[in-house]
């Protein structure tokens, strides 16, 4: 009742004011257990994609949108329930996996849509990257649910890193095909089955979305930006105090070369 309410509130004004297009939506199941798996291009993109579909479909947040104590916390926690979003402790990287595969299995046993993000969290600068092979694949072979890549399109764009207020455009979705892997049944604890099944649906994503894809995870990717701009960051830093040391140097110098007359002058 919540999440039908939430999605009048949100998702009626979302699909008003950007119109984002949409193709395949055939490809969605009208019941039954399903899992979406998408790029991640924007914090919208958990808004966008339920926007459009007619079921609900739950995906997976970080438990500190749950936990913020306050009135804005209660608020935000409020919000994520109603998005159909379920709340997961990242603070442990096994733990974190562990606890969104049950969520995701809980889930697709109910005979609901899961959505997940192959790729663990979003796109640094728009390019697709490698899947985890924990999450989407063990979760897909323990419950048999066929998985239906989605390309999330243009979405980074609405509101790009340091912009306040978004841009008024229309973002596209396009919804494959769903991918039966009922082939590796019971085989979710074999790493290199879990990396074929991972790999086989980033490359549908990949098809979908026309993106260039980096194989390397998001996560890596993000790590070396960080340093890159800390490292970046710490030489402008340095060259600045070597621009003030040689300017005072120079003022130094330049007041004793004007002393030395001075001193020329009074002395007997």
């Amino acid at each position: 009742m919540l999440y039908g309410a939430m999605k009048v509130a949100v998702g009626g004004p979302l699909k008003v004011a950007f119109r984002p297009w949409v193709e395949g939506l055939e490809n969605v199941p009208a019941d039954g257990p399903a899992i979406l798996a998408s790029n991640h291009l924007s914090f919208s993109d958990s808004f966008f994609l339920p926007a459009v579909l007619d079921r609900k479909v739950t995906f997976i947040a970080k438990a500190e949108y749950f936990t913020t104590p306050g009135v804005k916390g209660r608020l935000t926690a409020a919000f994520f329930k109603g998005v159909g979003q379920l709340p997961v402790d990242r603070s442990g990287a096994r733990g974190a996996g562990e606890a969104a595969i049950k969520s995701g299995i809980e889930v697709l046993e109910r005979g609901e849509l899961f959505g997940i993000y192959p790729e663990g969290t979003r796109s640094p600068d728009g390019r697709l990257y490698r899947g985890k092979p924990g999450g989407l694949a063990r979760v897909a072979l323990a419950t048999g649910a066929p998985v239906i890549p989605v390309a999330m399109i243009d979405t980074e764009k609405i509101q790009p890193p340091g912009k306040v207020m978004p841009k008024l455009m229309r973002p596209g979705i396009r919804i494959g095909k769903p991918l039966d892997f009922s082939r590796y049944q019971g085989m979710e604890h074999d790493r290199f089955v879990l990396r074929a099944v991972t790999d086989e649906v980033m490359y549908e994503i990949m098809k979908l979305s026309g993106q260039e894809y980096v194989d390397m995870y998001a996560t890596a990717m993000k790590r070396q930006l960080a340093e890159a701009a800390k490292a970046e960051k710490e030489a402008e830093k340095a060259a600045k105090a070597a621009l003030v040391r040689a300017e005072k140097e120079q003022a130094e110098k330049e007041k004793s070369e004007q002393e030395k007359p001075e001193r020329r002058r009074t002395e007997p």
